[in-house]
């Protein structure tokens, strides 16, 4: 394992994204194993193979309406590579199929990416190569595999790489991996963002899939924004102080910026880059949004997880590898008034969690609920699942004890539910003393109690990023 091959090495480096270019890829040895970094150790781990099994163990009982499949996405470089940071890995989707009552099948496939050079002949960058690692999103039928700084690439129900997908060969920069569907049009609103001018381009996919509008959006300099929201009319922007100077491309990680003016932008969605209405906020980065609207007074609130510039260093420190990383977000609260100027910020929690998710049902709309996990990346004694209630600031917990740690936990709604609450929530929880994993089945109700089902997985798996519940019925599964 410990061997780089050639095929899997080249294929690693190749893959990498254009900020990981100046930071070559390390063949590993016997050696260079003693002292690994900690994104390829523990519970974040590379697997070095794809498997599949069927029929699943199963603690409890699942629910006869989960009809679909439960994919996760995440970095897992070939065997034998370290490619100098943790988001830099070839992208790996684990997948369970749920159906009758049954777990029918668990299987992982690497998404196979296009293993080309980074740069056109002109110099430009080719947009159809990078990891494809960090999230897994289905609009229209189809399934797609996303990195924030390349095109999708779509897959199939069971997990085969189709290609690239570039809308028709409308779409001319890179896709967020976190894109947002409005509830009520049925549209899905992303951007990309780039080292070079247009820092930002704002695009909007029709229900049916078609790419409709392609917007440039003026920044003063490349920032890293991996995450953006809307509201019912919105789209909302995070000009954070996380930078790409010319230190964070040489190592292929964003730097702090004291001197970046913090500010959060409001566009109408039928508006451009002139119509967006700029925020000063306090100094802060948030990787994540759990959702933002607009209230009775006209006001937009925005929720995510967000911490100080401290927190920025800890968090380069865990995805360069680096030993003691550990980063403080809690779950925070802007509050922008147009008719005043003012902004309006809090803690709405002060645990220290990430990977907000929210009922899909309420985004741009008003929400009460945000669910979150404490993760390895922060300081806990005691893992767990959090619901919070930004209404009443009460927290819920789904205890998983010192030895157990859960990724992003996905709302899946119930058929016939009649409260933003009704349905479940579906999480990956890792063993950090055994080599297993289960995906775990909460009441989202109640979510303290004991899970309603826990699939167990056949075999352990590394800690990644984000995740989706696709029902059959929006793929055209039977």
């Amino acid at each position: 394992m410990l061997k780089l091959g050639a095929v899997g090495g080249l294929a690693a480096l190749n893959a990498l994204p254009s900020t990981a270019l100046s930071a070559p890829a390390r063949t590993l040895n016997r050696d260079s194993a003693r002292s690994l970094p900690t994104y390829l150790t523990g519970v974040f781990a590379p697997v070095p193979d794809e498997t599949s099994s069927l029929n699943l163990v199963v603690e409890g009982a699942i629910p006869p309406e989960l009809a679909g499949r439960y994919f996760r996405n995440g970095p897992n470089p070939y065997p034998g590579v370290d490619l100098g940071n943790w988001w830099r890995g070839d992208g790996m989707v684990h997948g369970v199929r749920l159906r009758h009552g049954r777990a029918e099948w668990y299987r992982n496939r690497w998404v196979r990416t296009l293993h080309a050079p980074p740069t056109l002949p002109d110099g430009t960058r080719d947009l159809r190569v990078g990891p494809a690692n960090t999230s897994v999103k289905h609009h229209a039928g189809k399934i797609m595999a996303l990195v924030e700084t390349a095109y999708p690439y779509q897959l199939t129900p069971d997990l085969d790489t189709v290609g690239v997908l570039d809308f028709g060969g409308r779409l001319r920069s890179a896709m967020t991996a976190h894109p947002r569907v409005h509830p009520g049009t049925g549209e899905m609103h992303f951007f990309g963002y780039a080292q070079q001018p247009p820092y930002a381009t704002y695009h909007r996919l029709s229900p049916a899939g078609e790419l409709v509008r392609s917007v440039p959006i003026d920044l003063p300099e490349a920032i890293m924004m991996h995450d953006f929201a809307i509201t019912d009319n919105h789209v909302i922007w995070l000009d954070l102080p996380v930078v790409w100077d010319d230190a964070a491309r040489e190592r292929g990680f964003p730097n702090w910026s004291d001197r970046h003016e913090p500010r959060i932008g409001v566009m109408p969605q039928n508006g451009g880059s002139a119509d967006i209405r700029w925020f000063t906020v306090n100094p802060r980065w948030a990787w994540h949004v759990g959702n933002a609207h607009e209230d009775r007074a006209g006001r937009i609130v925005v929720d995510a997880i967000s911490g100080d510039a401290a927190d920025w260093v800890a968090t380069q420190k865990i995805f360069e590898g680096v030993p003691g990383g550990r980063a403080h977000g809690h779950l925070y609260r802007w509050t922008l008034d147009p008719a005043t100027g003012r902004v309006g910020e809090r803690h709405l929690d002060d645990m220290a969690t990430e990977f907000p998710s929210i009922n899909d049902d309420r985004v741009g709309l008003g929400h009460r609920y945000v669910y979150s996990p404490t993760t390895p990346l922060m300081p806990t004694r005691h893992n767990r699942i959090v619901k919070h209630d930004t209404r009443t600031g009460r927290r819920t917990a789904h205890y998983l004890g010192a030895d157990r740690v859960a990724g992003e936990a996905v709302f899946v709604p119930a058929r016939c539910g009649r409260h933003e609450d009704d349905g479940w929530l579906m999480a990956i929880v890792h063993d950090l003393t055994r080599s297993s994993a289960c995906l775990v089945i909460l009441d989202a109700t109640a979510p303290a109690r004991r899970p309603v089902a826990t699939v167990h997985l056949p075999r352990r798996v590394p800690y990644g990023f984000h995740g989706e519940w696709i029902p059959d019925s929006e793929v055209g599964v039977e």
